[in-house]
């Protein structure tokens, strides 16, 4: 069989899965049969992204050269010359693989859920369909259609099983992100023409003669700020950021993990795959804009989430700060920064599903998220509560967990540049550390600790099999990540370093307009 038909069988398979399950959901006809379809689903697609990562560790030593592996493709609409095209590397692989995780231990959190649960899972599906496609695409169109099929079931996911103020923060969330969508069109549109409209392709467009230099300076810093807000609206970029606190706020509990966990992470993957890679010249002219305001995100995002009293708000906000991490560290325009920012991805990923998920634990038992009416929980649901406390460790940074070695990355790689104003902005975007430590430890402290005044908060039970399995998935994650980061950031700098080499390598290494330089 032709190479190229395997390829795209072998990664297309992401998406078959998740096709075949809607097929399955959609004949099932009583509760048991959706879960059974969800769990052989979930545990094909970790299986494969499993096999994935393996098969691609050893396709790199037999052909370390090339920026994509697996790569296959076919004509789809001829008179715009888009094709559907897939190909992998390091990062797209590590991406692949937190996505298989979310979904896998958001079906175990979602056991219980009522009513309509066929349909929930229906649009659960449909999303994470949307994310596994978005991943494996390299082509542009192809990557645009995949980011619409995930973010359009978050509408009636929030709207219909969320909570609170579940249809104003679903239209919020939907409004915004589509708006950010229409300047993404306009983006992508721009660069396919600008570089001569013979493909859609990104890294054909990359290493065309010439490479990004084949669309002209101007038009890069016109098509550059509409990719880079239209990626970085999903990614919370400031001041873009309002849907999040309050879609987070409302959504169920899976629905959140998957959405702070992965959905966010496509508007740093998108920044870094097209705004940064192909239009590399405006990336070095414009980038300082961007910076500042990635550097609010992180520290206002920090401040904001010390103030709150509601856990999925705190959460909420603590997911702006370190999704602004990422967005920071890919701006910083080298290989150890945008090699932190994957792995920050990653990170939070698993550590914002994990709080998610326990947050979703603890207000299906209390009845409430507001810190001032919880106390006492670790003797009431010991086990919630100690996962509750390795969370937070992990967000706070603790050394042996997965937020340590990710924001650690971070921070050496942006102090690699030695002028000031980048150090300076290195320094304020640290003293996010601390904010972060304090709300968390405040939090532990007020929730866990001390007497329960509330006789019914007395009377509850700790954590059932499904919930303990989801969480223990997501815990053994992030310490994995903490103690064995070598092996991941090492297959996630394969591809970083062709996309940062390609942006330190363009001609208009520029730096004029920035002010502070």
């Amino acid at each position: 069989m032709d190479s190229n038909l395997i390829n795209v069988l072998y990664l297309s398979s992401f998406v078959f899965i998740p096709l075949v399950m809607l097929f399955g959901l959609w004949l099932a006809r009583n509760i048991n049969q959706v879960r059974g379809v969800m769990v052989a689903g979930s545990s094909l697609l970790l299986g494969l992204s499993v096999y994935l990562v393996f098969d691609f560790l050893g396709a790199r030593v037999s052909d370390p050269t090339s920026e994509m592996l697996f790569t296959g493709s076919f004509s789809w609409f001829e008179p715009l010359n888009i094709k559907y095209s897939v190909g992998v590397d390091g990062i797209s692989v590590a991406m692949l693989l937190l996505s298989a995780v979310i979904v896998f231990t958001g079906t175990f959190a979602s056991w219980q859920l009522k009513p309509l649960t066929k349909e929930y899972f229906l649009w659960f599906t449909l999303l994470s369909m949307g994310v596994f496609g978005f991943f494996i695409t390299v082509d542009m169109f192809a990557m645009f259609m995949f980011y619409e099929i995930a973010l359009i079931p978050m509408y009636l996911l929030i709207g219909v099983w969320g909570s609170g103020k579940k249809e104003y923060a679903a239209m919020k969330l939907t409004l915004m992100l589509m708006g950010g969508s229409a300047f993404l069109m306009i983006g992508i549109f721009g660069i396919f023409y600008g570089a001569g409209g013979a493909t859609m392709n990104i890294v054909e467009i990359a290493n065309q003669t010439g490479g990004a230099h084949t669309i002209d300076f101007t038009q890069q810093c016109i098509w550059f700020p509409l990719t880079f807000i239209g990626f970085g609206v999903l990614g919370a970029l400031f001041p873009f950021h309002t849907w999040s606190p309050d879609g987070h706020a409302s959504a169920p509990t899976a629905v959140s993990m998957l959405h702070a966990g992965v959905l966010m992470k496509l508007g740093g993957y998108g920044c870094f795959r097209i705004a940064m890679y192909l239009l590399p010249d405006a990336a070095n002219e414009l980038g300082w804009i961007f910076l500042i305001l990635t550097g609010i995100s992180v520290v206002y995002g920090a401040f904001s989430a010390c103030v709150q009293t509601d856990l999925k708000y705190i959460n909420a906000y603590s997911s702006v700060s370190h999704c602004g991490l990422v967005l920071f560290a890919i701006l910083m325009l080298n290989k150890t920064a945008c090699t932190g920012a994957v792995l920050q991805m990653l990170s939070h990923g698993l550590m914002t599903a994990l709080f998610f998920a326990l947050i979703g634990m603890i207000y299906g038992r209390t009845h409430t998220r507001d810190i001032r009416e919880l106390s006492g929980l670790m003797k009431i649901m010991p086990f919630l509560a100690v996962c509750y406390v390795i969370a937070g460790l992990a967000n706070l940074g603790l050394p042996g967990l997965s937020g340590f070695i990710a924001e650690m990355t971070i921070f050496v790689g942006s102090f690699q540049n030695a002028d000031t104003f980048h150090r300076v902005l290195t320094i304020a975007a640290c003293s996010s550390i601390v904010i972060t430590a304090v709300y968390i430890l405040r939090l532990v402290g007020k929730i866990l600790y001390g007497t329960c005044t509330n006789e019914h908060h007395l009377k509850l039970t700790d954590a059932t099999w499904d919930e303990r399995f989801s969480v223990i998935c997501l815990i053994v994650a992030v310490a994995g990540l903490g103690l064995a980061p070598l092996w991941v950031s090492n297959m996630i700098s394969t591809g970083v370093a062709p996309i940062v080499d390609h942006i330190q390598n363009v001609s208009h290494v520029v730096s004029a307009s920035n002010p502070f330089l």
